[in-house]
């Protein structure tokens, strides 16, 4: 029997960036990564797990594409977070493009954050 406990897969009000001062110190920090139609920055945040936060404009399409991106977006960050490297606040920018399977958007904020792992392991060395 697997004794450790399976991580629940959840996106609660603990797991999002919620103010605009939370956003304005992720974005401060100008540490970012594009993956795909995806922009990634990217703030280490001392606690115990990823927070996410979502900034898709009226550019990228409809209120209805946006809110499936969102959507999209969501459960990406929801089934990736005990995977990814690190602690941070997260900020997604989308750029405009067609919304994409969630595998790809699974991918995209896979590789985006680890490598903004690796830049900010490398700051703490230096």
């Amino acid at each position: 029997m697997n004794s450790s406990p399976t991580p629940r897969l959840t996106f609660g009000k603990q797991r999002r960036l919620r103010s605009g001062a939370d956003f304005q110190r992720v974005y401060r920090q100008r540490t970012s990564r594009n993956a795909g139609p995806l922009r990634v920055y990217a703030a280490p945040n001392h606690l115990d797990g990823h927070r996410l936060g979502l900034s898709v404009s009226r550019r990228v399409g409809s209120a209805v594409v946006r809110n499936r991106i969102k959507r999209l977006l969501r459960e990406a960050f929801r089934i990736e977070q005990h995977t990814l490297p690190g602690t941070y606040d997260l900020v997604v920018v989308s750029h405009r493009h067609e919304p994409l399977t969630l595998e790809a958007y699974r991918q995209h904020l896979r590789q985006a954050v680890e490598r903004l792992h690796g830049h900010w392991r490398k700051q703490e060395e230096d």
